[in-house]
């Protein structure tokens, strides 16, 4: 019975038109402490890997994008990438040890990410 209704609803959904201006994001926060080090952790590979310094770094490749990073404290690592046209996203970071990575692709998506005190995530938007 499970099945017939995923199968119905998928493809209730191919039945629909192609629409313009959406987006799809996915945020990841920890639960626990394994999980924020983990995150630390990829976010300073992905650093190393961009050839990244400092604790705040914008990277943008496309038209109309806008980004801000501010900080206020001990620790903290901030980084925005963009890819595509029309992003906007800023990142604010009080406190000590927050990290937090958003990463915008497609076109015309927007974050506002506000951290306090040790914050850890990742933010993941796809515009179309």
């Amino acid at each position: 019975m499970k099945r017939f209704i995923l199968s119905a609803t998928l493809a209730a959904f191919t039945a629909l038109p192609a629409l313009a201006g959406g987006s799809i994001s996915i945020e990841i926060a920890p639960s626990n402490t394994d999980e924020a080090n983990a995150i630390r952790a990829g976010l300073a590979i992905y650093s190393i890997a961009q050839a990244l310094e400092g604790d705040a770094n914008i990277l943008q490749n496309g038209n109309g994008n806008g980004a801000g990073i501010g900080q206020f404290g001990d620790g903290n690592f901030g980084v925005i990438q963009q890819e595509g046209d029309g992003h906007n996203a800023t990142l604010a970071q009080n406190g000590d040890n927050n990290a937090f990575g958003v990463f915008q692709f497609g076109e015309g998506t927007d974050a506002a990410v506000a951290q306090s005190g040790g914050g850890t995530g990742l933010l993941f938007q796809f515009g179309f």
